[in-house]
């Protein structure tokens, strides 16, 4: 059998040119410019390089009260422990938008109380938008109010608590709502949310500010706002918050 040189050319040419045009696809899809910037982590649970250390176990210097008075809350071992006799809660300084954070925390061994009466507290971003704290071991409770939900509004996926006095983590990404100058709501609050390292809230969609009474609903707020936590009069503990700004 006898080979068609030109028929060979026509083919080598047809592949090479192919192969340019693929190489010319790729260029184009592939992000140079553009580079992530580099952070150092640590131990899992450590804050990253880039992380603002909130709470480290030694003071409250980055926390006041509701009325900007200073915070009494208890320090020992390590950690905080809510002011049960004070009953206020602490706001961060700092003010935050969407941001991921990490925070762990410990409900107290108590055999008396049950229900939301049990190791109560939760995490408000933005001083409105709650992630509930609660002792949900063998404590039966509304599920949209046990630990894990975002308060009225989202039951958890599934129960990852451990029991009274056992250290507990939540790991929270949570996106800020946009509203127009207007004050029109663009794009709800939402979050998502590890419990203990397990997924239990999956970028869900707020439909408004956490309210105990009645139906949630948005109002326009600054685009950054203190984290509050909830003083509910137990005596839940904290230590290794810290967060990063999205």
């Amino acid at each position: 059998m006898k080979l068609n040189i030109h028929n060979i050319f026509i083919a080598l040419t047809l592949i090479l040119a192919c192969t340019e045009l693929i190489a010319q696809e790729q260029k184009i899809t592939e992000l140079w410019k553009k580079e992530p910037s580099k952070v150092l982590t640590n131990e899992i649970g450590t804050p990253p390089s880039d992380a603002v250390v909130l709470f480290d176990g030694t003071n409250l210097s980055n926390f006041s009260s509701p009325d900007r008075s200073e915070p009494t809350w208890i320090i020992e071992d390590g950690y905080m422990m809510v002011n049960v006799k004070s009953r206020k809660g602490i706001l961060t300084k700092q003010k935050f938008g969407s941001c991921q954070l990490h925070i762990e925390w410990m409900t107290p061994i108590q055999d008396l109380d049950s229900g939301q009466l049990k190791g109560n507290s939760g995490i408000f971003f933005m001083d409105r938008y709650e992630v509930q704290i609660l002792d949900s071991w063998e404590n039966k409770t509304y599920s949209n109010g046990q630990a894990s939900s975002i308060y009225k509004q989202h039951i958890p996926l599934v129960n990852a608590s451990k029991k009274p006095g056992e250290w507990q983590v939540y790991d929270i990404v949570f996106t800020a709502p946009q509203f127009s100058d207007s004050g029109t709501l663009i794009s709800p609050a939402r979050f998502t949310i590890f419990h203990n390292g397990v997924l239990v809230q999956n970028n869900v969609s707020l439909l408004g500010q956490t309210r105990f009474v009645g139906m949630p609903y948005y109002e326009k707020h600054d685009i950054k706002e203190p984290l509050f936590i909830q003083n509910h009069g137990d005596e839940v503990s904290f230590r290794n918050i810290w967060v990063r700004e999205l």
